[in-house]
Formats: C-alpha cells, structure tokens, sequence
C-alpha cells in the first residue's frame, strides 16, 4: 500500500484544488499523478509552473519533448514517457524518432541529436560542461539562452520524474497505448 493517494478535489490539500482544477480543465480529466502530487501544494504548482515555463522557451516543440523524453527514459519514469510519448504522437512526431527516444537510442535528425546529447551532457557534468560540447550544441544553431533553457527542461522534469516515482504514479487508462516499460528498453 502506498503512503501517496490518489487526491481527489474533494480530499486535496486547500492548496492544490486551484492547480487541480486548471490541469482538469486543461486535460478533461485530473491524472493520477496530479492527484499524488497533490500531497504537496507547493510541489504541484512548482512543477506547472515550470512545465508553463518551460513550454515558453526558444525551444521548438519537437526539442523540448526530445529534452523531456531524455529525462524520462534516463530517470526511469514510466508514466512521463508515456506521457510524453502521446505528446509527441499528437505533435505528428515521426514513429522512428518516438521509438530511439523510447529506447534510448541516438536519433537520425542532427539538430534534435544535439539536443538529446547535450541534455545527456548536462547530467553527467552537473553543468560543468565543457567548451567542446557546448559549442557542438552550438553548432547546431542552438544559442547560449538554449543551452539555459535546457538546464530550466531538466530541473523541471527531473521533479517531476523523481516525484512521480516516489508516489508510484500509475498511467491513466488514456496513456495506456502509449505505457512503456524500463525493463523491455534498451540500457
């Protein structure tokens, strides 16, 4: 049995019952996940707070998904990839790319590759990365205010990754098509 309930509006936290109300707005339906994060109003609003600022940057839809699909697939977190994976599904994304990001695999097209890369060299580095990979990332004409968003897409994805974990989030039955299984992926 797990410490993390499912919230509902009427048992959340005072808190969390705006946030929860605008993300079933948003979606039509309040995720479980929502309703675990629930536990914490200040984790809940930081996060959508973060998502909402996140989705403003420079970066394109397709780079920042690549970015949230690093994290996921790196973090382990299952509902996040199948998340993400209906994202970028309704994003029109090609299925090979949906399927190296699920697999963890390099993609085919260079400009999201930087991205996945230098997302990857962030983590390793603590942000300590060198000049060489931060100029590849350059190089694809990614800009210094880019490579700082990407650190923004990390912290907030990393809480969200790591949260949904601790709560033991389950899919919803909507992301179903979509579930993914660290274990069947390629380490």
């Amino acid at each position: 049995m797990s410490l993390f309930v499912d919230h509902t509006l009427a048992s959340a936290p005072a808190g969390s019952r705006r946030s929860m109300e605008a993300t079933t707005k948003h979606l039509g339906h309040l995720p479980s996940a929502v309703g675990r994060l629930a536990e914490s109003p200040q984790l809940l609003e930081g996060f959508l707070k973060l998502s909402a600022l996140f989705e403003s940057t420079s970066l394109a839809p397709l780079e920042r998904e690549v970015l949230v699909m690093t994290i996921a697939t790196r973090n382990g977190c299952h509902l996040c990839v199948a998340m993400h994976t209906a994202k970028l599904t309704g994003l029109g994304a090609d299925p090979g790319l949906i399927a190296a990001l699920r697999d963890r695999q390099p993609l085919a097209d260079v400009r999201l590759e930087a991205v996945r890369v230098f997302t990857l060299e962030v983590l390793a580095t603590a942000g300590a990365v060198e000049d060489g990979p931060l100029q590849a990332f350059l190089s694809h004409g990614y800009t210094p205010r880019s490579a700082l968003e990407v650190v923004l897409g990390i912290g907030t994805y990393t809480l969200s990754t790591l949260a949904n974990r601790m709560t033991g989030a389950v899919t919803d039955e909507q992301l179903a098509p979509f579930a993914w299984h660290e274990h069947e992926q390629a380490a």
